[in-house]
């Protein structure tokens, strides 16, 4: 094993070189990298006092807050994986991600008692419920350890766990399509490289001067983007709640003179859309970066007319932390006729990643031909914890298998086409819903719009679209979209059936969740009138 630096050491540096800087700002409240690094070290101090040793698995239920930033530091300098959840997980949910990660201390928000009561219930291996907020009888106060031992770490700072490459730091739970979440596990070594990575291909010139703003959980992707912004000592802004509101995100980008954020494309969307966009300076805004899934043409160009070139997108999973393409600014434009748009495409590899379209065989397929998207290099996670078979299935060959599929263009552009499993047959063509989508949003009617296979007896397969019409606007009906569709899309990718939903269902980090607008469409009698 090589040893290497630990990752909760990023923290460290940053304070020691900009201590009075502010680090952390929510609401009126501000902390700099000093009041963080010693309030962290206190914990380190509360936590091996209590008998936490390294590899040790910590659960956190937060949501986003002073506490659960410096979770992550605590978890990485004790050498223990963190193992954060989104807050808006059921308490069953949650429970099943304390007793699988094998959690022995869950930290968490006072008002999640029925998570923690769950998690104790599931969880043999748990032994602390450390309370942020007011703590009830068998719990012990967050803010209490941190000032039990706030005074000792003056005198002398806690040890920083010593880690090698493959040591697991995060595990890294993923939404999945069936089952149960899977935990990837994320190791010191790989995330070193990652916020490398990020740093020099997704926000290149980062200093201590800049800010970031979180709209999403830390749990996740908005997690990861927080390490980067640590290691150049850029503070973050946390929402003052829980919930977006795009006036009050813009007065904090005002405010704060934000000039990088982490976010998904229905957010941007969300948030270009609203009329305080327009009210309130975002000149600082120099990288919005966006993931999780590729932004639809339509939203890209409004976007970039509202903020001008400021537009990174990346494509990757959590079982590489992101870290496959990247399509920087320069290759966005809002002109369909700029070569450097790049119309569709999610980019270049990563710096250090080698990315390859894979046939069913594990061989390359032909420039432009449609394969699986599989990558490798540093980035790419460990395995799945307590999951061999579905380590190996994911790491076959070499490769890591994302389940998406694509192609690549002569310069080595990766475009989506969309997941494998979202792909359907109809009448023995395949048919990439993406393709249709696309499309449709350019209609002026369509606000949002998702097309997905359904089973039919005729044709095996037939798309199904259900759209979200735009308000302010003559509601579009079907025959419209129809319509729009006739000389932009093949007749064979049409979806034989259109249904007009008030909104569609989306995951709590904002991404359009197929599997729940299928449940539905089974649940309202759809599917079967299409079946018959």
């Amino acid at each position: 094993m090589k040893t290497v630096m630990n990752l909760g050491r990023l923290l460290t540096q940053t304070a020691r070189l900009y201590p009075k800087h502010v680090a952390l700002i929510q609401g009126d409240q501000q902390w700099t990298w000093e009041q963080i690094d010693r309030r962290v070290d206190a914990m380190v101090a509360a936590l091996r006092a209590l008998g936490l040793n390294k590899g040790d698995r910590i659960l956190v239920q937060s949501r986003n807050n002073l506490q659960m930033f410096e979770s992550c530091w605590v978890a990485f300098r004790l050498g223990c994986v963190w193992v954060p959840t989104n807050f808006r997980l059921t308490p069953p949910e949650v429970a099943y991600l304390g007793a699988s990660s094998g959690a022995v201390a869950m930290i968490v928000e006072e008002n999640f008692s029925a998570h923690a009561d769950a998690v104790r219930a599931a969880s043999p291996a748990l032994k602390h419920v450390i309370c942020i907020g007011a703590r009830r009888a068998d719990e012990t106060s967050y803010e209490a350890l941190v000032q039990q031992h706030l005074p000792s770490i003056k005198a002398e700072r806690p040890a920083t766990a010593e880690v090698d490459c493959d040591d697991p730091l995060w595990f890294f739970y993923t939404s999945g399509t069936t089952g149960n979440p899977k935990a990837a596990v994320l190791t010191h070594g790989q995330m070193a490289f990652v916020v490398t990575n990020h740093l020099a291909d997704l926000i290149p010139g980062t200093t201590e001067r800049d800010c970031s703003i979180a709209v999403a959980p830390l749990s996740h992707g908005a997690g990861v983007h927080a390490l980067l912004n640590v290691a150049r000592g850029a503070a973050t802004v946390l929402l003052p709640s829980e919930k977006l509101d795009p006036e009050v995100f813009w007065q904090l980008v005002q405010r704060h003179r934000v000039s990088n954020l982490f976010t998904v494309p229905t957010i941007v969307k969300m948030l270009v859309e609203h009329a305080a966009v327009d009210c309130y300076d975002h000149s600082s805004l120099r990288y919005l970066i966006y993931a999780g899934a590729p932004m639809y043409r339509a939203d890209q160009k409004l976007a970039l007319q509202k903020l001008g070139h400021v537009l990174v997108q990346y494509f990757g999973l959590g079982e590489v932390t992101g870290c496959i393409t990247v399509l920087p600014r320069d290759m966005h434009s809002a002109d369909d006729a700029d070569p450097n748009a790049h119309i569709g495409s999610c980019g270049r590899p990563r710096t250090g990643m080698e990315v390859a379209i894979l046939d069913a065989h594990l061989q390359e397929v032909r420039t432009g031909d449609v394969g699986e998207i599989c990558c490798r290099g540093p980035a790419v996670f460990a395995g799945y914890h307590g999951n061999p078979e579905a380590t190996a299935k994911a790491l076959r060959g070499g490769w890591f298998h994302t389940g998406d599929l694509g192609r690549v263009d002569e310069r080595g552009l990766l475009s989506i086409t969309g997941r494998e499993s979202d792909m359907y047959i109809s009448g023995g063509s395949n048919v990439y819903p993406r393709e249709v989508e696309e499309v449709l949003l350019t209609h002026p009617g369509v606000a949002e719009v998702a097309v997905l296979g359904m089973p039919d007896r005729k044709w095996g397969e037939i798309g199904v679209a259900v759209v979200v019409r735009r308000e302010g606007l003559a509601p579009v009906d079907a025959a419209a979209l129809l319509q729009h569709l006739e000389g932009r899309s093949a007749r064979y990718r049409w979806p034989r059936q259109i249904f007009f939903w008030d909104a569609l269902p989306k995951s709590g980090y904002g991404k359009i969740v197929k599997r729940d607008i299928r449940r539905l469409l089974i649940e309202r009698g759809d599917v079967a009138e299409l079946a018959d």
